[in-house]
């Protein structure tokens, strides 16, 4: 429809949107579409790239024929809006959206916080809802979010799958936020157990993540799936710097641009772009940084007080003016700290092979994306600290205008053959479909045997396509 909405009676099922009328005959339930729940925090309109990434998700499943109704919260990551619509809806799509806190949400504190009360409010959500669809997926944002699917199957028999972004306490660990003896550490770590051996499957982001979690809990091997993140290259096309309105507005046109575009956080190594930035001060090259983070104003009083005057900070920009941001530039930077290599996933690198630039990599030599950068022969990779040698290739690139051609489109070309919305979108469908098919396992957790005897009485669906409650012995 030309407004993008529907009316209610193609609201069906729970809530769900309808994909098509289906003849009587295509009305048993193994024939219909399996339907989706998503809880996530972050959800455009916000910046975040997990939720723009969760949207792409979502309409692809959709256009395969998977209803999707997704759960989060109020812009709150990077967005000047105050709020968006409560509830919208489109062909296949359903977002219910629910207060946000904004509590010091630049601090880890803050953050802490903010997603625990959105923890809460998903929790009611399913206490209260009647369509939580035939499975859930939920990502880490927040991190402790998972915990709600092993809930959700305690109470309600709820299958669910774990959508790792990055891996928590590992990450707070790291950063030297918390202690690995702490307290708070083990206790979240035996969650994580509990979580990750009850979900029906476990999504992980790359390789390195996949043996981060094996090492931890090594019973789950056979249900970690390595999904990569994607990009569209259909909506992020190679734009010439010269027919390009951002690198015109901004003065990127004639002069070699190194771009740093996303999140500038505890977790990217910022410091050895800062020191080759340093080396190429005086030479004809500038360094843009569009984004925010906690790295972020550490990064201006450095360059303020090295004296860097080829250094530029813009502000994080809207969805529709990606395309052009990403490629207002001659060479794209990726990089992940020492020590975080499987704990955390930069989606910045998909976006910029979609882009058809060249992009050098920072991080450490097992990374999951040196062999990605081999295989796509789109750039080179530098350990952390070695900022001699990506000035060195900077300068390279910038006096060859057809080894910044060749290696460009090589990525791209990469990134069509593997990392599309639509080939990610069936590798998620095909996971999802044999999760619901599989057969419930037992309870492994002894901490939650109490719930073992409430769920003598589990749910299931009536004719309606409602939620009831039902006795063991009416059962058999």
């Amino acid at each position: 429809m030309s407004n993008g909405k529907i009316p209610k009676q193609h609201i069906s099922r729970g809530g769900f949107p309808e994909t098509q009328s289906l003849k009587p005959e295509a009305l048993s339930p193994s024939n219909l579409p399996v339907r989706l729940s998503i809880i996530t925090q972050y959800y455009p309109p916000d910046y975040a790239a997990t939720g723009q990434l969760i949207e792409e998700l979502a309409v692809n499943l959709g256009s395969l024929g998977l209803p999707v109704q997704i759960f989060t919260g109020q812009p709150g990551y990077a967005f000047r809006k105050q709020t968006a619509p409560p509830i919208e809806r489109s062909e296949r799509l359903l977002v219910k959206r629910s207060r946000t806190a904004r509590i010091w949400p630049q601090r880890i504190r803050g953050k802490a916080v903010n997603g625990l009360l959105f923890c809460l409010r998903s929790g009611l959500h399913l206490i209260k809802t009647g369509s939580r669809g035939d499975i859930l997926l939920l990502t880490t944002a927040p991190p402790f979010l998972p915990i709600l699917g092993y809930l959700a199957n305690l109470c309600f028999d709820l299958p669910y799958v774990c959508l790792l972004y990055d891996l928590y306490p590992d990450v707070a660990v790291e950063l030297n936020v918390v202690p690995a003896q702490n307290l708070l550490v083990r206790f979240w770590n035996f969650l994580n157990s509990c979580v990750w051996k009850n979900a029906k499957r476990i999504i992980v982001l790359s390789p390195s993540m996949k043996e981060r979690v094996v090492a931890k809990c090594p019973e789950v091997t056979n249900k970690i799936s390595v999904i990569h993140n994607w990009a569209d290259p259909g909506w992020i096309v190679p734009i010439a710097k010269q027919d390009n309105w951002f690198a015109q507005e901004f003065n990127l046109v004639d002069t070699f641009t190194v771009l740093y575009s996303g999140n500038m956080g505890r977790c990217h190594d910022m410091e050895t772009i800062l020191e080759a930035a340093s080396l190429l001060e005086n030479e004809p090259i500038q360094f843009v940084f569009i984004g925010n983070g906690a790295k972020r104003q550490t990064c201006i009083n450095k360059i303020s007080t090295l004296g860097l005057s080829n250094c530029r900070f813009l502000p994080y920009q809207s969805k529709q003016n990606l395309p052009y941001s990403l490629t207002a530039c001659d060479l794209s930077l990726v990089s992940i700290s020492a020590g975080m290599e499987g704990l955390v996933v930069p989606s910045k690198f998909y976006a910029a092979l979609a882009a058809g630039r060249p992009i050098a990599v920072i991080s450490e030599q097992h990374s999951y994306l040196r062999q990605l950068m081999t295989e796509a022969n789109c750039g080179a990779a530098f350990n952390n600290g070695d900022a001699s040698g990506l000035a060195k290739f900077i300068r390279c690139l910038a006096t060859s205008p057809q080894l910044q051609t060749r290696m460009g489109q090589a990525g791209r070309q990469y990134l069509e053959s593997n990392f599309t919305p639509e080939i990610i979108a069936q590798q998620y469908s095909k996971i999802l479909q044999e999760a619901v098919k599989e057969p419930m396992e037992p309870l492994s957790s002894p901490s939650f045997k109490w719930l073992r005897r409430y769920n003598s009485s589990h749910f299931v669906k009536n004719k309606s396509g409602g939620v009831v409650k039902v006795s063991k012995h009416h059962q058999d």
